[in-house]
């Protein structure tokens, strides 16, 4: 059951949201508190919810099998491993350094776009590189995982992010943005630094377990000759032919026994070298020359359009630029008929996508290489197929994780926990805002419920407007933080789904770096204070 680890922490976390609605009472807020009592969820409830959460969020989980299928197709054409082994070899000589350019790169493009969910497009290629550099899986998580999340803390302009901190609060969107570029700095530096240490470590720990071994090699081969060799008795004792016989025999069975234990060695030492991770996220190594400029082009079309779609233009920029262009073009009309619009359909401007939008484009980009490389039609679905069942289980998670959204949507008793927690102090207090923004954060994966679920109740305790772009940032901030850890995180349970690391050993490595990003955002939201 290892390798469905992070499916049973999603199980458990959901019955744990149902105990807690017989246990708490319900209460919502529009502009006063109101009590609504006990909201139990029931048994029909527990299999209708995921249902309901496929109804409304199943576009995600159809978004992750897309993905998934866009690189089973991948791994059926021999140039893609081609294009990987060249960017690996190229890079490895300065691997810790690709790795923090990797995770800078994804942490701006988060901050800046809120491209968390979209970023999964190049999550598998970039696995694929990290292992042939020669890291473990940890370390591609923490890259992955670790370089998105300090990206929201660190929001900027990520308008679909913040956009109901915005609205609830009445701030703008470059509120606070010294402070939430110095929270993506800091928590980028942490972040580089425990990898560094992890990959140290597991470095340190890789060199000991291989002496030990070669120790143990050693001594088993010196074993086996010593029982395998012949007694000094056999030689000085007179035989008769019989014994003659026996004591050939026994040589050539000695001799048999010292090449099974070569073979033996050989075996053993071919499982410790051999890396079990490449095998499964990395295409097989192929021969001969591959020209690799068409996956170049692919995966660079991919990502151009991926970030000018998801750039907030008009929202955080004022630039209608893209919406004025996309009118124009699905308005031509030739003999009368709008050709554009009619081909294009339902296109929405650069600005305003969704990652369902973004499937289009994976399909478009995955025909042309097919086409390019002459992939057979077989070798196309083959693929697909093989890709889209890799992606089953993360895509499963996706329903289940959003499935305890709709249960504390639909049995709201969060609230009761958020105004006990506000009501140990008076006003505006940072350590109790920030904890109710870590429970908010753990109770609903998505950014927009989180603030929804506390923040206008946040807003009628703490009458304070000067506060509020504070409160904006510790929410954001603490979102980030916890989705780092917490089992109701979409993109963290996807990286360990994908990856096959169980959530205890995720914890482990991963525990040092939440303590020491809880410290750093606690003193900056003190000064924030002061100030």
């Amino acid at each position: 059951m290892k390798k469905h680890n992070t499916v049973k922490v999603v199980l458990i976390t959901i019955l744990v949201l149902l105990l807690l609605t017989w246990i708490l009472p319900a209460a919502s807020f529009s502009s006063e508190y109101v009590e609504e009592g006990r909201i139990q969820m029931g048994l029909f409830d527990l299999f209708n919810y995921p249902l309901t959460a496929l109804s409304y969020f199943g576009y995600i989980a159809l978004f992750v099998l897309a993905v998934g299928g866009f690189y089973g197709i991948l791994h059926k054409i021999p140039a893609y491993r081609s294009f990987l082994d060249k960017i690996a070899t190229t890079l490895s000589k300065r691997g810790k350094l690709v790795l923090s350019i990797i995770m800078i790169l994804l942490a701006v493009i988060t901050s800046i776009c809120g491209l968390q969910l979209g970023l999964i497009i190049f999550f598998p290629m970039l696995v694929s590189i990290i292992l042939l550099m020669g890291y473990d899986k940890i370390v591609a998580a923490l890259t992955l995982v670790g370089s998105t999340m300090i990206g929201i803390a660190g929001t900027t302009f990520a308008y679909s992010n913040t956009s109901l901190i915005i609205s609830v609060l009445s701030l703008d969107i470059t509120s606070e943005m010294l402070t939430k570029v110095i929270i993506l700095v800091v928590g980028l530096v942490l972040l580089i630094f425990n990898t560094m240490l992890y990959i140290k470590k597991a470095s340190r720990i890789r060199k000991n377990t291989k002496k030990e071994e070669k120790k143990d090699t050693v001594v088993a081969v010196e074993e086996t000759k010593t029982k395998a060799a012949p007694s000094k008795t056999a030689k000085v004792s007179k035989t008769t032919k019989n014994t003659k016989a026996s004591a050939k025999s026994t040589k050539k069975s000695s001799k048999s026994s010292k090449k099974d234990n070569k073979a033996a060695v050989k075996e053993d030492e071919v499982i410790v070298v051999k890396d079990v991770d490449e095998e499964c996220y990395v295409p097989k190594a192929v021969t001969g020359k591959h020209k690799v400029w068409p996956m170049i082009v692919g995966f660079s079309i991919i990502f151009v359009i991926l970030i000018l779609a998801f750039i907030p233009w008009s929202n955080a920029f004022k630039i209608n630029a893209f919406e004025t262009a996309t009118s124009n073009v699905t308005g031509v009309e030739i003999f009368g008929f709008p050709l554009f619009g009619k081909l294009l359909g339902t296109v929405n401007a650069f600005g305003s996508w969704s990652i369902t939008d973004m499937i289009t484009v994976l399909a478009i980009v995955t025909l042309l290489l097919a086409l390019i490389y002459k992939v057979k039609l077989n070798d196309v679905f083959d693929g697909f197929a093989n890709g889209v069942k890799k992606a089953l289980t993360p895509a499963f998670i996706v329903i289940l994780i959003y499935t305890c959204l709709v249960i504390v949507t639909y049995h709201p008793f969060q609230l009761v926990i958020y105004k006990a927690i506000l009501g140990l102090t008076k006003g505006f207090n940072i350590f109790t805002s920030s904890l109710v923004a870590l429970l908010a954060s753990l109770f609903n994966s998505d950014p927009s419920y989180v603030f929804q679920s506390a923040l206008p109740y946040l807003a009628s305790v703490v009458t304070k407007t000067a506060n509020y772009s504070i409160i904006g940032v510790i929410f954001q901030a603490m979102y980030g933080l916890t989705m780092l850890i917490a089992p109701t995180s979409l993109i963290l349970m996807i990286v360990l789904s994908y990856l096959e690391i169980p959530y205890k050993q995720w914890f482990k490595a991963i525990w040092k770096l939440l303590l020491e990003l809880l410290v750093v955002f606690l003193i900056i939201f003190t000064i924030l204070v002061l100030i």
